[in-house]
């Protein structure tokens, strides 16, 4: 009797389940078209030209790697136009630039325009400073500036008017999910006032979690995991408490940077997420710029 209660004490307790019975948010799975078409087909208003997203963030944490993966979901074919690197602590990127997608026919292209910045770093003298993201918010940073810890742009750098086409239209707050618990109160403190600065202007802001296959082994194992793993779900909450974005407004994508070929699957997340950037940063023009009048026949 005795060996048998030995035998039963010596095994180890049966671990708590990773993963939801059911997903947490519904993805609709192999049938990527609906989001592909609505991005695809986007056209904002004449007055703006182009959809304006600006990306910021930590450095390594994937930024220019989303902007390569939105245009590999787009194209179908594995894209690297932005200069992103893996392991870096600190920015590889080291000036202010915007990417256009091409569509299929030479020279034209998506109505989306992706401005890409070196990241918030803890460390003074190093990264972009928060007062250059605020202008190049506003639209007063020409595109191509090189962006110097500690100075200003001027001169040809400086726009001193900038029109609703120059302003960023979204704002894109991207982090790791495999680093977010080493995000120090700096970090934090940093992306809470481009997050101030953005709500006084009016920006709509999200978050574009990256890394989600190096933070939970359920989405290594598949993609699909994404919305019933325990981890993952709990790195959002804590997202959301710590810098203050709504649940509704975190999205979870896996950036291509291994593969070689597009995948359904990580291009449904991807186009999933640009749809709610594109609805968000259309709210934006819609309330910034004036409807037109209609025009009086009889003042001809």
């Amino acid at each position: 009797m005795n060996y048998v209660w030995d035998l039963f004490m010596s095994q180890d307790p049966p671990k708590p389940p990773t993963t939801f019975a059911e997903p947490w948010r519904v993805v609709p799975w192999r049938d990527k078209k609906k989001d592909f078409d609505y991005v695809t087909a986007y056209e904002p208003h004449p007055e703006a030209e182009c959809l304006r997203v600006l990306l910021y963030g930590p450095p390594g944490t994937g930024k220019s790697s989303f902007i390569n993966s939105v245009d590999s979901a787009l194209r179908g074919r594995i894209s690297t136009r932005a200069s992103a690197a893996s392991g870096y602590d600190q920015s590889f990127t080291t000036k202010y630039r915007s990417y256009k997608i091409q569509r299929e026919t030479p020279g034209t292209f998506y109505s989306l325009v992706f401005s890409d910045i070196m990241g918030i770093e803890k460390v003074s003298g190093r990264g972009v400073d928060v007062e250059n993201i605020k202008l190049i918010m506003r639209g007063h940073v020409h595109d191509g500036c090189k962006l110097f810890p500690g100075g200003t742009p001027t001169g040809s750098d400086y726009r001193e008017s900038p029109t609703i086409k120059d302003k960023a239209h979204v704002l894109v707050c991207v982090i790791s999910a495999a680093t977010l618990n080493l995000m120090d109160a700096e970090f934090v403190r940093r992306i809470k006032e481009v997050r101030q600065e953005a709500e006084a202007a009016g920006i709509p802001q999200i978050v574009v979690l990256t890394k989600i296959d190096e933070a939970c082994p359920e989405v290594k194992k598949s993609i699909r995991n994404v919305y019933m793993s325990k981890h993952l779900k709990t790195q959002m909450e804590q997202l959301s408490v710590t810098v203050g974005f709504p649940m509704n407004c975190v999205f979870p994508v896996q950036n291509y940077s291994e593969q070689t070929e597009t995948d359904e699957d990580t291009d449904t997340l991807i186009l999933n997420a640009m749809r709610k950037i594109i609805d968000y940063g259309q709210d934006f023009l819609i309330d910034n710029i004036p409807p037109t009048e209609p025009k009086n026949r009889y003042s001809e």
